[in-house]
């Protein structure tokens, strides 16, 4: 009997990332400064005082349900320094990142369509198509969508100083022009994975007054995690910094190309193959996080239980544990089923339960 254990770290997410970009972001804010004059009886001086931000509602730009077929996988950066932390005073973010990124599980998920929505009413300012969907993997591909880092993106004027603009949708998906007034929850295109991204998602940005928003704190928190939340989401978004991804069994070593691209999601696999693999992929593990593994035989045999520390903290993190199939130790036909537990202290942070048919 073998057992097969071993780490992956998604470099690409530590240091690309998504970004926005100069010819889809930032346009002169709609309302200018409202100017005061002083009474007759005073000098004829006008002065601009900056418009106060209202309290506008932004649904969520997915159609999806969090927790379920999407999940949160970066927030807002609030650390002016080149070190990153989240709203929640989390690492899931990196320097710079200003927007959220909603993600999807894989390139699957992403062929049958994810719709993008507009969060509220508006006005489409700008648009652009035509971007290829590409995972990147190096600093090669990085170069080659230097100027179209936004991918296939939109903004959208929402009034009173307010816009966003939502990024990386699926190559030919979108479907408004400049000019076309929207209502909150219309579909403006498929969640992709186009120009600086290196998983399937849509990132939003929100802009008052051409200053990006931390929609989880609001337009006047102040910098750093230690501070008052006034959302603007019109709905609670629950902060999960740690979660599941995907999980399942694969015949061979999985890795992170292969697990973004939606492979090894087979319920049903020969009993000869060379080795029965069950892999997680989660995100916003840290270091001291303790997971377990088990892999049970058709017959209810314990064939592994595996647990181990996590040393070192990474914003995606992929897995597997299994066994060999060999003369002296073959695989059996019949239902394999496998565990995962990922704690941190004495919490349980993700459980996983699946099986696999071998025959």
């Amino acid at each position: 009997m073998t057992i097969i254990s071993k780490n992956y770290f998604s470099a690409i997410l530590l240091t690309a990332g998504l970004t926005s970009i100069a010819s889809c972001a930032g346009d002169t804010a709609v309302n200018a400064p409202i100017a005061q004059a002083n009474t007759i009886a005073q000098r004829l001086v006008s002065s601009a005082v900056a418009q106060k931000p209202n309290s506008p509602q932004f649904g969520k730009p997915i159609d999806c349900t969090l927790g379920k077929d999407c999940f949160v996988l970066l927030y807002s950066d609030r650390d002016p320094s080149p070190a990153a932390v989240d709203f929640g005073c989390g690492r899931q973010t990196y320097n710079g990142h200003d927007g959220t990124d909603f993600a999807i599980p894989d390139a699957k998920a992403m062929a049958k369509g994810v719709p993008v929505i507009a969060s509220a009413a508006g006005k489409v300012l700008r648009v652009r198509d035509g971007v290829v969907d590409r995972r990147l993997q190096n600093d090669t591909d990085k170069a080659n969508v230097a100027g179209t880092e936004c991918g296939n993106g939109i903004v959208i004027d929402h009034g009173a100083g307010w816009q966003a603009q939502y990024c990386h949708l699926r190559q030919n998906s979108v479907v408004v022009k400049p000019g076309t007034q929207v209502q909150k929850g219309t579909v403006l295109g498929m969640v992709g994975n186009s120009g600086m991204a290196s998983f399937p998602h849509v990132h939003v940005t929100f802009r008052y007054q051409n200053k990006a928003v931390d929609p989880f704190v609001g337009p006047d928190a102040k910098l750093g995690c230690n501070t008052a939340r006034n959302s603007i989401w019109d709905k609670p978004i629950e902060y999960v910094p740690t979660g599941l991804i995907r999980a399942g069994f694969a015949d061979r070593p999985p890795d992170e190309n292969a697990v973004w691209a939606g492979q090894f999601s087979e319920t049903k696999l020969p009993v000869n193959i060379p080795a029965l693999l069950f892999w997680v992929q989660s995100y916003g593990v840290l270091k001291g996080d303790r997971e377990q593994y088990k892999l049970f035989a058709p017959n209810g045999e314990t064939i592994i239980n595996d647990s181990k520390e996590i040393k070192a903290p990474s914003r995606t993190w992929l897995r597997y544990a299994g066994k060999k199939n060999s003369t002296n130790s073959p695989l059996t036909p019949g239902v394999w089923r496998a565990e995962y537990r990922l704690t941190r202290g004495d919490r349980i942070l993700t459980e996983v339960n699946r099986e696999v048919e071998l025959r």
